[in-house]
């Protein structure tokens, strides 16, 4: 079922490769989010994780392989992960309908063409299991009133809804990826109720939106959070939150399948 690995010219693959160096030691697989995923892939057997990274989210009980272009994320993988290709999701090297499912977590927003990667996704299975957004509530994080001009960049104008996808797949479910308070996933939002998690430089290193934010932009930001941290302000502000044992940051689940 693997083909060989192909090897397409990528923004992301060069972004990962660049930014990537450290995403094992920070990002983990939510236990939450784990279950969520396990839960929406059914009885599915042979799966494909595309833009897998270091391998969160693979189900060990199921025949899973990955897709990922960076070589980078690729050599983080540990050896008892699913076997992996080096490839992207717009040109992916296996034969139509070799999948019963596949999945994409925390990736497409990365994609160079994303209906293109959708299209190959389709061609691939009859079932999907994608990480998507909710505009509205993503950009409600706190973090976003530190660094306004992130919500401009095209990752976020362009960061995939449930709509996006239903051009060419057909979402069939829709479920709120909950964000826990001591959540250990890494990703932009999963820090929201441990603020000083931020400031930590190998942390920023390991949030894509945070490590290609213009340095200017990234010092400026996080000397106002550290700030609002020592003198109170952001308790003032934010501690409510603290009551809180999850909260919803626009990180959705979408369910599939082909049209």
């Amino acid at each position: 079922m693997i083909a060989e690995d192909v090897n397409v010219p990528d923004p992301a693959t060069a972004r990962y490769d660049r930014i990537g160096s450290n995403y094992a030691d920070f990002r983990r697989p939510d236990p939450l989010w784990a279950t969520e995923i396990r839960s929406a892939l059914g009885n599915a057997d042979w799966v494909l994780n595309v833009g897998a990274g270091t391998g969160n989210y693979e189900d060990p009980s199921r025949n899973v392989v990955a897709a990922e272009p960076s070589q980078v994320m690729l050599d983080q993988r540990k050896p008892q992960s699913a076997p992996a290709v080096r490839a992207v999701a717009e040109a992916l090297p296996f034969a139509d309908d070799s999948f019963d499912a596949t999945m994409a977590v925390l990736t497409i927003h990365h994609w160079a063409d994303r209906d293109a990667g959708l299209r190959e996704l389709a061609r691939l299975a009859p079932w999907h299991v994608l990480s998507v957004y909710e505009p509205l509530d993503a950009h409600s994080f706190w973090l976003m009133d530190y660094f306004p001009e992130l919500a401009e960049t095209p990752m976020e104008r362009n960061a995939p809804t449930p709509a996006d996808l239903d051009g060419i797949l057909r979402v069939v479910d829709v479920r709120t990826l909950w964000v826990t308070r001591d959540c250990p996933a890494g990703f932009l939002a999963a820090s929201w109720a441990r603020p000083h998690d931020y400031l930590d430089p190998d942390m920023q290193r390991a949030i894509s939106l945070l490590a290609m934010a213009p340095p200017e932009v990234r010092e400026r930001g996080m000397s106002r959070l550290a700030a609002d941290l020592e003198s109170g302000a952001w308790h003032g502000r934010y501690g409510h939150l603290l009551e809180q044992d999850r909260a919803d940051f626009g990180y959705r689940l979408a369910i599939a399948e082909r049209r």
